[in-house]
């Protein structure tokens, strides 16, 4: 390792008090202590980027066994968690930061499941030689030597973009599935490319993801998403026969022909509108961060797609109401790899709703249509805004910039009724008592039907003054009896 950066990885412990304090202890104790893994690798990369994030949590490494950690942290550390103990995890928040101290491990696997059989192991070397990827097998220690450790050239890899595993790839999926997910994550979260060795070994053992539950797939599929530039990963994913196992309905869209024949098949153009609902959403300063529900929608807005497909005269395709199966097959895979409830309906809801634009034609709807449209997607409104922006993918400069002018309109005619009526609380003119006044009748269903009449009556015709409202609520009842 070059002397510049290992003087860059060192002064990442001088600079963070918690850790020199954790070296003086466990040196004065006659342990090991190295600052290891992620922690490591992002301050490699935050050294070498101005737009690499610093290191979070802190992971660690040590000899000491971990009834040895805890009562070198007694009296010490704000408050220490040992949830992942039996894998020799002791956690601990110290003057506000949050660490990890992991004794050294010589795991063995059984391969059947992901659990290891736990054994401590002796060697900083040996612990580093279990972990999953070079970039993340360095350390350095807390001593007061400062040493760095990169025996499997996780350095080097890092500055040439390039994903290795210590050892043999094959053995290293083969004793945690797991891994080839995280392989995945990296190529989307760090701009890595997996060699050929990596590559290989995942298309070989895909099918050994059925081993990992449904939550561990969710959450690396999930961070995979919120990667800068999560279209290559997303690619991976289908290209090795992963997306098989965990998304299937992804790769489903490979070769599906777009009807609009814009694109080589709706795989690709579901990508391309990932992409572009990143950039809108990047450009937006009201959204903080990755937002996953917009992410998952653009990704997988299409899925109903290869059930709908049908061969038209003049060799046409069309894909009639895909938009109504696809928001049903996003709640049972969402509900399968066990999202949030509200994430399954979120996505579930823009997926049903992104083909509503196409029939406002070039400003058609009347203001019931519009007020429809606004009141159906509530609060995920900003969100289909950018779905549908992003959806409307074409290589003719001419309809593209027609489309989205098009939705400027049907955007600003938004903003001038907003101004007139409160969109956002569509609600009836009349609340449930006077209803009841009115008709004379107690709580009960045609209380109920009565609201729904009240509005429709509000989204089709707009604000009502009460006696417009209480008449045509009279005539409706006379109407029905």
């Amino acid at each position: 390792m070059p002397p510049a950066v290992q003087e860059t990885v060192r002064a990442l412990v001088d600079v963070e008090p918690v850790l020199v304090e954790l070296g003086r202890r466990f040196v004065a104790a006659g342990f090991e202590v190295h600052l290891v893994g992620g922690s490591v690798r992002d301050a490699l990369l935050a050294a070498g980027s101005s737009s690499a994030a610093p290191p979070g949590d802190l992971d660690l490494t040590t000899s000491a066994h971990p009834e040895q950690t805890l009562q070198l942290l007694r009296g010490w550390a704000g408050s220490t968690w040992n949830a992942g103990i039996a894998f020799g995890t002791v956690g601990a928040e110290i003057r506000g930061q949050r660490v990890e101290i992991t004794t050294f491990r010589a795991d063995r696997y059984d391969r059947e499941s992901r659990n290891p059989e736990v054994a401590w192991g002796t060697s900083l070397v040996d612990d580093l030689a279990r972990r999953d990827f070079t970039v993340n097998a360095m350390a350095v220690s807390l001593g007061p030597d400062r040493t760095v450790t990169d025996p499997f050239g996780g350095l080097g890899d890092l500055l040439a973009g390039r994903l290795r595993t210590p050892g043999a790839a094959a053995d290293s999926f083969a004793d945690d599935p797991l891994r080839m997910l995280r392989a995945v994550r990296f190529v989307a979260q760090l701009g890595l490319t997996p060699d050929d060795e990596v590559v290989r070994a995942m298309t070989d053992m895909h099918q050994e993801l059925g081993r990992i539950t449904a939550e561990r797939v969710q959450h690396e599929l999930s961070r995979t998403l919120r990667g800068d530039a999560p279209a290559a990963a997303l690619d991976l994913l289908v290209s090795t026969g992963l997306a098989d196992v965990v998304l299937p309905e992804l790769s489903a869209l490979r070769m599906e022909i777009d009807e609009h024949h814009q694109h080589k098949d709706v795989y690709a153009h579901s990508l391309t509108v990932l992409d572009q609902a990143i950039a809108l959403e990047k450009a937006d300063p009201a959204v903080e961060g990755p937002d996953l529900v917009l992410r998952l929608a653009a990704l997988l807005h299409d899925i109903g797609k290869p059930a709908t497909r049908r061969h038209e005269a003049g060799g046409r395709v069309s894909f009639h109401h895909h938009e109504v199966v696809g928001a049903k097959l996003v709640r049972k895979r969402l509900l399968a790899l066990k999202y949030p409830k509200d994430v399954v309906e979120a996505v579930s809801r823009l997926t049903f709703l992104h083909l509503r634009f196409h029939g406002y034609g070039r400003g058609e709807w009347t203001d019931s249509a519009v007020r429809r449209y606004v009141t159906d997607a509530g609060d995920l409104l900003p969100r289909l805004h950018k779905l549908v922006r992003s959806d409307c993918t074409t290589r003719n400069r001419r309809r593209a910039a027609a489309l989205s002018a098009t939705y400027d309109s049907l955007e600003a005619r938004i903003a001038e009724l907003a101004e007139q009526e409160d969109l956002a609380r569509v609600r009836p003119d009349l609340d449930g008592n006077r209803i009841m006044e009115l008709l004379g009748i107690q709580p009960g269903p045609d209380v109920g039907q009565a609201w729904r009449f009240l509005k429709e009556l509000r989204l089709e015709r707009g604000p009502l003054d009460p006696a417009d409202a209480e008449a045509e609520l009279l005539s409706w009842w006379r109407s029905r009896s």
